[in-house]
């Protein structure tokens, strides 16, 4: 019992600090004006219990980023269609990037915070080349496409954090004229290697 405890009790303050940390992102005027003592104040913890946990503000929010995404992973690792494996590429493709553009949609602030921490490049964010790697591996099986990682990361460029947070905040873009955007650009990227499959990468992206 004395050791289970502790394991509770550190759910429980992780489970509150990542609670108060999407109240506090989504409603913030700025990610950066988001600070660990913010945080810790908000979920009821010392900021010291913060640093222990993630290490800094930079562990935190991607902790956090990783937390929310699992769901998106999982339906890419083990889900069904258009996701899961054994989709084809054509239509997997665009369902990514939509799964991805619409995380970012919902969690503007808090995907801007994590693709800045890096020091202001979205490369580095911990997210990104794995994202990456699973797109230029469909990429890789559409044929006559070519040029499958310049295009990987290309077409990753169209769901970057501030790109989405400039559309949907400053011109108040709504989020399905956004997805209709992203699917009918990713169709013409996919059509131009693959002409006979635009039609059916547009489609499949709704």
């Amino acid at each position: 019992m004395t050791e289970r405890k502790p394991r509770k009790d550190a759910a429980r303050n992780k489970a509150a600090v990542f609670e108060a940390a999407d109240e506090l992102f989504a409603r913030c005027e700025s990610p950066e004006a988001v600070t660990m003592a913010d945080i810790a104040a908000a979920a009821g913890v010392g900021k010291a219990t913060l640093f222990r946990a993630f290490g800094d503000r930079e562990g935190l929010i991607g902790a956090l980023v990783e937390a929310r995404l699992e769901p998106v992973r999982e339906a890419v690792e083990t889900g069904p269609p258009p996701l899961g494996p054994g989709t084809a590429p054509l239509l997997r493709v665009p369902a990514l990037l939509d799964a991805i553009l619409c995380f970012k949609y919902d969690n503007r602030h808090l995907a801007v915070a994590l693709e800045g921490a890096g020091g202001n490049s979205p490369y580095r964010a911990g997210h990104y080349g794995g994202w990456h790697s699973t797109l230029r591996t469909l990429l890789e099986q559409i044929p006559g496409l070519g040029e499958s990682d310049f295009t990987a990361h290309a077409l990753l460029a169209a769901t970057r954090a501030d790109l989405v947070e400039h559309l949907a905040g400053a011109l108040d873009t709504p989020r399905e004229r956004l997805r209709a955007q992203l699917a009918a650009f990713t169709a013409r990227v996919l059509g131009a290697g693959h002409p006979e499959g635009a039609g059916e990468a547009d489609g499949g992206s709704a």
